[in-house]
């Protein structure tokens, strides 16, 4: 279950050289080795918690002929740590978009027939969010779907349904593993 994202998340800064590390990066990009001499500390311990950071996707990574260069990547280390705040209010998505339940049934009304099947896909990422989140509504909450599964029910919706199954990955409205798929609780739709 997503949920696990968030201890991951957590684990990860709970310690004090990966906090420092984070500190460093705020500043720039910087390789391994300016990492280890400013921190005082050994290459292979870098990489190891280097690798801590890449896990939960922290890093973002940047390669110049043989050094490789890290930096923090932001936008995930804002949304992850937010995302503990979002647990068991139901705020999640419906936080994010803003949207009314006006403009929700104009966009569905706009994008599906009247016999349910997606028009098209749309562009403007609030409408894409809001055509996403009306396809998850027949999904259970707990149940893992088999890869075969997803894309007969996605199949409903729309002939492609590689990308909306790829859509619904990246929008945090589902988790993968293993060619296993489970839908995230509301309260994780971080929505990258």
């Amino acid at each position: 279950m997503q949920l696990n994202k968030i201890v991951e998340f957590h684990k990860a800064l709970g310690d004090l050289t990966r906090i420092r590390i984070i500190a460093l990066l705020q500043q720039g990009p910087l390789h391994g080795q300016a990492i280890a001499g400013k921190l005082g500390l050994k290459p292979p311990t870098i990489t190891h918690h280097m690798a801590k950071l890449r896990e939960v996707g922290l890093i973002k990574e940047r390669r110049d002929k043989n050094t490789i260069y890290f930096s923090l990547n932001t936008k995930i280390l804002e949304m992850s740590a937010k995302a503990i705040l979002n647990v068991g209010t139901g705020g999640g998505a419906e936080m994010e978009m803003s949207v009314t339940a006006e403009d929700r049934e104009a966009i569905i009304k706009n994008f599906f027939t009247k016999e349910g099947k997606l028009k098209t896909y749309p562009a403007q990422r609030k409408k894409k969010l809001v055509v996403l989140e009306h396809m998850v509504k027949g999904l259970e909450l707990g149940k893992v779907y088999q890869e075969k599964e997803i894309n007969e029910y996605l199949k409903q919706y729309h002939e492609d349904y590689a990308t909306l199954r790829r859509e619904l990955i990246m929008c945090q409205f589902m988790y993968r593993e293993n060619n296993q798929y489970e839908l995230n609780p509301v309260e994780v739709w971080w929505l990258k």
